[in-house]
């Protein structure tokens, strides 16, 4: 895989005890240094005016004069520094390099996935949240939408959170999908599967929360039988990974059991997926706290374009993810097997 990176995205330092710290990169790249094919790819940071086509102008001033005037706690979770916005136009630039690279032809072994930081899916088009400043995956989607021969986006996000900011960006939209499977309760407490959109875009929005404990075959599930059918329909030119790595059974954060070969079964769900609708492909990184399941994460999506068989889930998926399928499944209209 192509992997874009930034020096400047390892400044944006909230402190050793944050678990959004510069040693998450670090760790990927230690680990990346072990396998083969790795590309490294560096890529401008997006400018302002990128930021405003998904965030209100007020916000981005103020987040700017916030950083610039030191920085501090945004809220009790968010914590910037000087170099934060800096570090925040550096990773989002990367995400936009991810949809252009993609769309450029980058795919099987060069596929591209951006090793960004802060993380970007709860950024609101008008706040900060969740560690996250600007929202990456959607300044790339509508970097790709505005700039490119381009008029679908599909964003399918795996992390364990929510990803609000995402979905509040584009909710009213048509041109943008944006699916998440998530666990259910946990921060920031959105993504009831009852959020569809609304006005136009009702029905591009799909989201699974699962309970905590859900592991690789209840993803593989959702992913199967909703998440795939509904995207397909959508028919997108584009579709972009939100990985977060914070599932894994050994995340610090959550009570989910993903394993890292359950990460690569969901790769090449996603990467057959892309395939199926003639879309490009690329991944934007969230979260994932734990330094070593994290790289292990990342490295196994890698190790699958380099070609690598996961196994796939070992049993059948809980009697609640069945549960939630079903409830998908009315409120998307998409029948029943």
């Amino acid at each position: 895989m192509k992997f874009g990176v930034s020096d400047v995205c390892e400044e944006h330092d909230p402190g050793v005890r944050h678990p959004e710290n510069p040693d998450r990169i670090r760790a990927i790249e230690r680990a990346l240094q072990k396998r083969h094919g790795v590309e490294y790819v560096t890529a401008d940071p997006a400018i302002e005016d990128d930021a405003r086509a998904v965030h209100d102008a007020d916000y981005v001033e103020e987040i700017r004069e916030f950083c610039a005037d030191g920085g501090g706690s945004w809220d009790p979770d968010t914590v910037a520094v000087e170099a934060t916005w800096r570090a925040a136009l550096a990773s989002a630039g990367l995400a936009m390099w991810v949809a252009d690279a993609a769309l450029d032809g980058d795919d099987g072994r060069t596929t591209p996935f951006s090793l960004g930081r802060p993380p970007g899916h709860h950024a609101v088009a008008d706040d900060a949240m969740g560690f996250c400043f600007l929202n990456n995956a959607a300044v790339a989607s509508q970097h790709a939408l505005d700039t490119r021969d381009v008029e679908r986006v599909a964003v399918f996000d795996w992390d364990v959170h929510h990803g609000n900011g995402t979905q509040d960006i584009f909710y009213g939209r048509d041109d943008v999908f944006y699916g998440s499977i998530h666990e259910d309760g946990l921060y920031p407490g959105t993504g009831e599967i009852e959020e569809i959109g609304e006005g136009g875009g009702e029905g591009t929005t799909m989201n699974a929360p699962l309970p905590a404990g859900a592991g690789d075959a209840d993803y593989c599930l959702l992913f199967d039988e909703a998440f795939a059918p509904a995207i397909e329909s959508f028919d997108p030119d584009l579709v972009l990974v939100s990985a977060g790595f914070d599932a894994h059974r050994h995340d610090p954060i959550s009570r989910m059991h993903v394993s890292t070969d359950g990460y690569g079964t969901l790769t090449t769900r996603v990467r057959d997926l892309a395939d199926r609708c003639g879309a490009d492909l690329g991944f934007v990184l969230e979260g994932g706290y734990s330094l070593d399941t994290l790289s292990e994460g990342v490295g196994i999506v890698h190790e699958v374009f380099d070609g690598l068989v996961p196994e796939g889930p070992d049993g059948d998926a809980m009697d609640d993810a069945e549960d939630v399928l079903a409830d998908l499944r009315d409120a998307h209209g998409l029948g029943s097997k």
